[in-house]
């Protein structure tokens, strides 16, 4: 018994250390998770390295005039590391010190909480001693840089614990205007229009960096582990933002008055085939307007607008003069078991082919076509693959809707795809390639390639320029393409658009009308396209442009003419008015490119002063004091000679401030006036030229 009992204590003596051994890890485990988690799990985290992305800046897409029409704007994430040495030192002392008057910055600021909820939640993440307080998300530029004059906040990040993640937004300085071309850089969905288009160019390289992690995982960054972002490139396109808003305020116009579905408006320049505006609208479900799709480079049945090309097939075939007849059977014409009807009641019988044409009558495109074109239906689509219509446009822009031009071989090739071909029917191809066509009549036959990027820029530097791109040198003989131009400009003498006729400049071009499919229910809503495609002035074409508006289900306004037609005279009218405004003396002193970016000008020991501050490699070949101009050349700064210093000549300003403006004439007794902020860029007085006292001088700055 005795051994029983001596092995029995000794075993209950094991199963209590057992138990006390457990009780001890146990709270020894919860001691470690709860007390010092923090500490242990920083101390974890501080183990761990990383390589991280670091995204470049995205380069800047500007006018023609170089408006900003879309760029990246920082907003700024603002947390507080409250397990800092600085502000952990000397048990709290600095934080204790400032956090009242933070509080009533912070709420001044924001104006959104009380000082008093601010000293809260403040003091609440110093005894949690949280590594990653958020205090506020997107704050603009403007409130960070007032942020960073707070008491506390301005010891610096070591003693005070702010952090500051920066990141960029894009946004659209403009807004509607020209919104779908432009486009948006967007994270989680595709991006469109330019921005997409030119994104490899935008984007720039991003750069690396090594970083270690400590506690709530922030991100410190590895001395010497790092390799620089480079920055996108800006873009220079060819809209110009007073055309563009022309054409989107006229084009919204009337869409409003006339409940349209969708519409769109292009204006090119007839020389060199720059797109000057592209203006896209489409209908939402609250009745509002906005640009969602690029319609300008989908593919519609265009109507009447492409007997232009049938006609130039038939002159250019030799098969009838504008002069030569056609019966137009009083406007309705039985062909193959279908009937042509032409839009207007107009009850004529045997017209010239001009007279037809200005008309709009589809029964005669419709029968020419088949007199000369029956037997040989690809002679026909031959001319209209010759003028692209089968091809892509070639503009710089992705989406565009590939075009359909039937052939005798297309499965759904009929006997009437010929005559319907002839007034625009049966075919698909975008309002872009139906203005290439009439910018190429009023170029003297020259087509050429639409285009959007005039120019592209590094640091100010050009490193690639778009020059025009002829893609036709002559679509037809000159005898044709006179008679086209007749034709064109008779209707709006005698034809479909004299309604829009002007005393002060001629136009030339056509309207369509046309009947389009509404999805499953086909024709039966009865939903028009209306356009006008044209160029202005007829007699020396500067620009062409395309209306193109799809109206509202039973609309009681849907002739080309009539709803197509004012918004195209609007555009002409008012950029008449602007070329006839221009005044060639003040255009002179124009700089011909914004040199803003790269070029500086003033005091030559300021410039040297604030070059050798910032680390920028230059070479001096100035004589030392003076007015100088710093311009780049590549990857180098040079500071060049002297400016001329006459005090009887008026000086160049360009690239000076506007404090050092001021200050030269000034001192040559002129009178200034100023508009805006910045660089000069614009001075009313030539350079050189003579001054007088008191002589009045403009400058705009940009």
């Amino acid at each position: 018994m005795e051994v029983k009992r001596d092995i029995l204590w000794r075993v209950y003596l094991c199963f209590l250390g057992i138990i006390l051994l457990a009780v001890f890890v146990l709270g020894k485990a919860l001691y470690i998770q709860n007390v010092e988690g923090n500490y242990w799990r920083s101390k974890s985290d501080s183990l761990h390295t990383r390589i991280v992305n670091l995204d470049a800046e995205r380069g800047t897409i500007y006018s023609a005039d170089g408006n900003m029409l879309s760029t990246s704007i920082p907003f700024f994430n603002i947390y507080i590391d409250f397990g800092a040495d600085g502000l952990q030192e000397k048990n709290g002392k600095r934080f204790r010190e400032n956090v009242d008057t933070l509080s009533v910055c912070l709420a001044k600021l924001f104006r959104d909480q009380t000082a008093v909820a601010y000293k809260d939640q403040l003091q609440a993440g110093f005894r949690k001693k949280d590594r990653y307080f958020l205090l506020k998300k997107n704050i603009p530029f403007d409130s960070y840089q007032q942020l960073r004059e707070f008491p506390l906040v301005r010891q610096g990040r070591n003693k005070s614990g702010f952090i500051a993640e920066v990141k960029s937004k894009r946004m659209n300085p403009y807004g509607l205007l020209a919104n779908r071309t432009i486009g948006l850089a967007r994270e989680n969905s595709q991006s469109v229009g330019l921005e997409r288009t030119y994104d490899s160019l935008l984007k720039g390289e991003t750069g690396k960096r090594l970083v270690r992690f400590i506690a709530g995982g922030v991100a410190v960054p590895v001395e010497g582990y790092e390799v620089e972002p480079e920055n996108g490139n800006d873009l220079f396109t060819t809209i110009d933002v007073n055309i563009q808003d022309i054409a989107e305020n006229a084009l919204l116009r009337m869409m409003i008055e006339n409940e349209a579905e969708q519409g769109t408006c292009l204006v090119m320049e007839v020389a060199t085939g720059k797109l000057k505006a592209i203006a896209n609208l489409g209908k939402r479900g609250e009745g509002e307007y906005w640009e969602d799709l690029n319609y300008a480079i989908r593919a519609t049945e265009p109507g009447s607008t492409f007997k232009l090309a049938t006609l130039l097939s038939l002159l250019e075939d030799g098969k009838v003069t504008i002069s030569s007849k056609v019966n137009l059977e009083k406007g309705v014409w039985k062909v193959n078991g279908r009937t042509v009807y032409d839009s207007e009641n107009h009850g004529r019988e045997e017209v010239t082919v001009q007279q037809a044409f200005d008309l709009s009558s589809n029964v005669g495109m419709a029968k020419l076509a088949s007199q000369y074109y029956s037997r040989n239906p690809m002679q026909l689509i031959g001319h209209l693959k010759q003028l692209r219509f089968s091809d892509f446009s070639g503009v710089d822009l992705m989406g565009e809707n590939h075009p359909v031009i039937k052939t005798p071989k297309s499965k759904t090739w009929s006997a009437t795809s010929l005559p319907w071909m002839a007034f625009g029917y049966e075919v698909l191809v975008s309002p872009l390639q139906t203005l290439m066509l009439y910018n190429a009549v009023a170029n003297d036959g020259k087509m050429m390639q639409p285009y959007l990027i005039e120019k592209v820029q590094k640091s100010g530097i050009v490193v690639k320029e778009h020059a025009p791109v002829v893609l036709i040198e002559k679509i037809a003989k000159e005898s044709t393409l006179k008679q086209l131009r007749t034709c064109l400009g008779s209707v709006l003498t005698n034809g479909t658009g004299k309604a829009l006729q002007t005393p002060f400049y001629t136009i030339a071009g056509k309207t369509g009308t046309a009947l389009v499919a509404n999805g499953n229910r086909g024709y039966a809503d009865h939903i028009y396209q209306s356009s006008f495609a044209g160029y202005f002035p007829a007699d020396k074409p500067k620009y062409s442009c395309i209306v193109v508006i799809r109206n509202k289900p039973h609309a009681l306004k849907y002739y080309g003419g009539a709803v197509a037609g004012p918004v195209f005279r609007e555009i002409a009218d008012k950029l008449f008015a602007m070329d006839a405004q221009e005044n060639p003396a003040a255009t002179a002193a124009l700089p011909s490119k914004d040199s803003s970016a790269y070029r500086f000008s003033g005091d030559a020991g300021s410039i040297r002063t604030v070059s050798q501050q910032f680390g920028y490699n230059y070479s001096d070949s100035s004589n030392g004091a003076g007015w100088v101009d710093l311009v780049a050349d590549k990857d180098q700064l040079i500071v060049l000679e002297n400016r001329p210093d006459n005090k009887q000549l008026m000086p160049d300003l360009r690239g000076l401030g506007l404090k050092d403006a001021v200050y030269l004439l000034e001192t040559m007794k002129c009178k200034v006036q100023v508009k805006g902020k910045g660089k000069v860029v614009t001075q009313s007085q030539q350079p050189g030229s003579v001054m007088k006292k008191d002589q009045p001088v403009q400058l705009v700055l940009n």
